[in-house]
């Protein structure tokens, strides 16, 4: 059985910070080569989701059939980080961590994760430090820890903005050891440049 790597999701994310994520793990970094993952999604409830772009999805787990079992915990941002229902996730990010999983939160998750103190013992990145600062108020302690850059992984925490997510991708498979290191830098490259590198007319 594959383990799993579960995507959180909330109402309006932003599934393309996923996407390309997801993809290498459910399809391969290569197509051809090993899958070693199963990607899953979790909600707080089993309701249907909106995307910021209108898809609409149902989770696989809420909150209360979340499995103890998985390797990675990735949460996608979107609208709804800064909710109340959101900080129903904190003792499951939490315990992650305290577990040595691996933990990722792209754009708006990036801030959620520090709003709740889970950056201030490691690098990270996220939407501008002010941005930061700006949401997570007092629990947010390490400004010098803040890197300018589109992802930052430390200590099994992966970080991004929301125009990272390639980056995002990258880290995030390196940790996985979802392929050796010069087929998920082939991968971001494509996906980066794609077939035509673009030059200026």
């Amino acid at each position: 059985m594959k383990k799993e790597v579960i995507f959180v999701i909330l109402n309006e994310f932003a599934e393309w910070e996923g996407s390309f994520l997801g993809t290498s793990l459910r399809a391969g970094v290569k197509p051809g080569n090993p899958i070693k993952y199963a990607v899953k999604t979790m909600s707080v409830t089993k309701e249907p989701l909106m995307s910021i772009t209108g898809f609409r999805v149902m989770a696989d787990y809420d909150i209360n059939s979340f499995p103890q079992d998985y390797t990675a915990l990735i949460l996608i941002g979107g609208m709804s980080w800064f909710t109340e229902e959101a900080k129903q996730l904190v003792p499951i990010v939490e315990k992650a961590i305290r577990e040595g999983k691996i933990v990722g939160g792209i754009c708006n998750a990036s801030v959620f994760l520090g709003c709740h103190g889970f950056l201030n013992n490691v690098k990270h990145t996220s939407n501008t430090v002010e941005y930061l600062k700006q949401y997570a108020g007092d629990n947010y302690t390490n400004e010098a820890g803040y890197i300018e850059r589109q992802a930052v992984a430390d200590k099994n925490i992966v970080t991004a903005n929301g125009t990272g997510y390639l980056e995002f991708m990258k880290e995030v498979l390196l940790l996985l050891d979802a392929d050796t290191p010069e087929i998920i830098d082939e991968a971001y490259r494509f996906y980066k440049y794609g077939l035509y590198p673009v030059t200026e007319k």
